[in-house]
């Protein structure tokens, strides 16, 4: 495929359209939100920064970019989609993972089909799929490039979490372009780390992250999912 079209389907896919529910969960943030610990712009690049480079992001991002390179390879390929579906730290994050992944898949096969992508539903059945695992795979079958791949979906995770951040606490318009915009170098350092990290080395180091997202399972006034 030509680059033009290769790009209007990774738009297509990180775009906060695209029918996955993405914006009905906050990763943790809406309860660093009601605790005060998050509360300008600077607390929110902070907290998105730690998704990004030490916790659910991360781990995301390195099993993108191994998911992306055993695309063509079905046993491989399902090793990584059962570590991705496991590796959550709380129920709720497990939900958001679960949840797009799953409904990325449906909507992907439909609209934009591909026979690696029914093989691998007709593997999967029953089993929770991950959505960054799901995306690389779509990724791979329609030729995207992986590095450009990669760095749309970090992307999107950051812009996901920036209009929670926008919605919560609230802030402007202006200061999530803000953050989107002060996020940018970071999002392609990390993205550069995660391809040159093999899976032996992949963890994180990000409890609080968790333990915001366990503390937002009880919280009694919600928003968000997760």
């Amino acid at each position: 495929m030509d680059t033009d079209t290769t790009l209007y389907r990774l738009l297509t896919w990180t775009s906060p359209s695209y029918p996955t529910g993405a914006f009905s969960y906050s990763h943790g943030l809406e309860w660093m939100v009601e605790a005060g610990d998050v509360h300008d712009l600077a607390t929110l690049i902070d907290y998105i920064d730690a998704v990004l480079a030490r916790g659910g992001g991360w781990i995301d991002a390195v099993l993108f970019a191994h998911a992306y390179e055993r695309a063509h390879d079905a046993a491989a390929f399902d090793e990584i989609a059962d570590l991705a579906a496991a590796f959550r730290g709380s129920a709720e994050t497990a939900l958001e993972s679960h949840q797009q992944g799953a409904a990325f898949l449906a909507v992907t096969r439909k609209a934009w089909p591909y026979p690696l992508l029914d093989e691998f539903a007709e593997r999967r059945d029953d089993l929770p799929i991950a959505h960054s695992v799901v995306m690389a795979l779509a990724c791979a079958a329609h030729d995207i490039p992986r590095d450009a791949a990669l760095s749309a979906w970090l992307h999107s995770t950051a812009a996901n979490l920036v209009s929670a951040g926008v919605r919560l606490i609230p802030l402007g318009q202006t200061d999530g372009q803000i953050a989107t915009a002060r996020l940018a170098p970071r999002i392609a350092a990390i993205a550069a780390d995660a391809l040159d990290t093999s899976l032996d080395q992949l963890g994180t180091a990000a409890p609080l992250l968790e333990l915001c997202s366990i503390r937002h399972e009880t919280q009694y006034t919600r928003l968000f999912r997760s």
